[in-house]
């Protein structure tokens, strides 16, 4: 019995990045053998167990044989037999199929640390195209390592684009397609995840609304990139600059799905496509079964977001509504989130990267104006009902009266 320290942990630790997890396999164990030393099972579809102490995940060494569709379409095999090689041999990438022993030696039988010093992510064997899941995680790490200087292997990516054509991708469920991209967001550079998706034809698969949007031309007064595709995944890499919230990138990426279902006899103008947005948001999120927190961010943020550019024109009684849209008399977290998903995207256009955006700091301030009123000393005047309501409305709204012209003024 020998337990070896594998995957992200070997790779992590020979690139000088800081070890997040630390994954063991063991050779020449078995489950009963395991548990009579106090490891406590938790493995369901193969024999994972945490160590007594540590709490650190141990796995038998297996193999797996494709068996049907989808990634859960696999059957194991874990044995005392099945050698460390054996195991390495199923993982996805060379930089993810080596071990180390307690003495620090390593075991590297498909030259990943090659790959390491060349920065390629390579696959380990063609048995890569029996797991579909692999597009999107070998896309992620793109995502990881991409300031590193790493790019995918082209046999790779040619293995990446034969699952999409051969229609695997439509097997995977939407968590954990979910789950691959949400990580992948709060990657150094997301958007190359994205790209690489799009690259292999896996974005059109998963996230067309994203797909559609490349081509589709914009007004190249406010759009010097032309492109919204471009423009999307700009605006993706500047909300990355401004924020490392994973539901922040994600808004920013989605505000403008609305563009590319457009009327072709309007383009490059793209009239109300702020509601179209704020619809296809609310498809992809269902499709994907996005969490609450994040849907509600792209939604406000699909629908709203030219208010924030228009704020010197809004009328108080508008901005008054768009604060009430974002819950912002209750928190202001949302709101916070927005004028930064609303910054990124001035900022995502070719040229204006670095021009400032005063409408981020004027809607924080004039909702702070807005949020000084006294409520109290309103209900204390003995109205009742809806009257309540509509006097805490009239005093707010002549709050931001006041507070965005002190503001155009500065």
């Amino acid at each position: 019995m020998q337990a070896y320290l594998v995957g992200g942990a070997v790779r992590d630790k020979l690139l000088g990045l800081k070890i997040k997890d630390h994954d063991w396999v063991v050779v020449g164990a078995t489950t009963d053998e395991m548990a009579s030393l106090g490891y406590q099972a938790v493995g369901k579809d193969f024999p994972v167990f945490l160590h007594p102490e540590t709490k650190e995940e141990y796995a038998l060494a297996r193999t797996e044989r494709k068996s049907g569709v989808g990634y859960k379409g696999f059957h194991v095999y874990a044995a005392p037999e099945v050698s460390l090689e054996d195991d390495l041999l199923r993982r996805d990438l060379t930089i993810n199929a080596m071990a180390m022993d307690d003495q620090g030696n390593i075991t590297d039988p498909f030259r990943g640390q090659a790959d390491l010093e060349n920065k390629v992510l390579r696959h380990v064997s063609p048995a890569f195209s029996e797991d579909p899941l692999r597009v999107l995680r070998v896309a992620r790490f793109a995502a990881r390592f991409d300031h590193l200087g790493f790019n995918i292997a082209p046999d790779t990516l040619n293995l990446m684009t034969d699952l999409c054509v051969a229609g695997e991708l439509q097997h995977l469920v939407a968590e954990r397609v979910w789950q691959e991209t949400w990580s992948a967001l709060s990657e150094p550079n997301p958007e190359v995840y994205f790209e690489t998706l799009r690259s292999c034809g896996a974005l059109k698969i998963l996230f067309p609304e994203i797909d559609a949007l490349f081509g589709i031309p914009q007004v190249m007064t406010w759009h010097p990139e032309i492109d919204t595709g471009i423009h999307s995944l700009e605006s993706l890499k500047q909300a990355c600059i401004k924020s490392p919230k994973a539901d922040i990138r994600f808004a920013t990426l989605c505000h403008d799905l609305g563009k590319a279902t457009t009327d072709q006899a309007m383009l490059p103008k793209h009239h109300g496509h702020e509601r179209r947005s704020y619809k296809l948001v609310k498809q992809l999120c269902k499709r994907l079964k996005v969490p609450n927190q994040p849907q509600k961010l792209a939604e406000v943020v699909a629908e709203f977001h030219t208010h924030c550019h228009q704020l010197e024109q809004l009328k108080p009684s508008t901005i008054f509504k768009l604060l009430t849209s974002l819950s912002a008399f209750r928190s202001s977290q949302l709101l916070e989130d927005f004028v930064i998903c609303c910054e990124a995207d001035f900022n995502g256009r070719s040229g204006w990267q670095r021009l400032d955006y005063p409408q981020r700091r004027g809607l924080l301030r004039i909702a702070h104006a807005a949020n000084q009123i006294d409520t109290q000393q309103i209900i204390g005047q003995g109205h009742s009902g809806a009257k309540i309501g509509e006097l805490i409305a009239g005093a707010r709204i002549d709050a931001i009266k006041k507070e965005k012209m002190l503001w155009l003024q500065s």
